[in-house]
């Protein structure tokens, strides 16, 4: 069901508690990437892969990232390439899949977050989700999904 070049995989069990307890219909909690990071989802990348990487080493600095995490980050990233970009975008691709998945399982959770190396899902009462229909998010595929804002579809 989901383009290919995107992936699911189970969230971690700390992911999955603090989601569920936002989102208490959620049967299954997953973690969708394009190729081996999730860069992709966010914003597309620069044409010059060293500004690419400037802009990410910046917010890694602002999260407190330790050196360490920051590298293995980069490198995922570099190593991110999935082949060809899809004429959307990947967000028009998943935008496209959420649509489609909304209509098939019913009301979804979305949460698009930037943590590498990060503490994982916070569980931040004040971290309320917000409700988009399918029709926004298929006229909206760029902004629609928040980062950092919990979403259900």
């Amino acid at each position: 069901m989901l383009p290919t070049g995107l992936t699911a995989d189970l969230a971690s069990y700390n992911d999955q508690q603090a989601l569920k307890a936002i989102h208490p219909q959620a049967m299954t909690v997953a973690r969708i990437l394009a190729g081996r990071c999730s860069c992709d989802l966010i914003r597309p990348r620069l044409p010059d892969a060293k500004d690419d990487e400037r802009h990410l080493r910046e917010r890694y600095r602002r999260l407190n990232v330790p050196r360490s995490a920051m590298i293995a980050a980069l490198e995922r990233h570099r190593r991110a390439s999935v082949g060809r970009l899809p004429d959307e975008g990947w967000p028009g691709e998943l935008s496209k899949f959420v649509v489609e998945h909304a209509r098939n399982a019913g009301p979804t959770l979305y949460l698009l977050r930037f943590e590498p190396g990060g503490p994982g899902v916070r569980k931040d009462p004040a971290a309320t989700a917000i409700t988009r229909s399918p029709a926004e998010v298929r006229l909206q595929p760029e902004t629609w999904l928040v980062e950092g804002r919990p979403i259900i579809v």
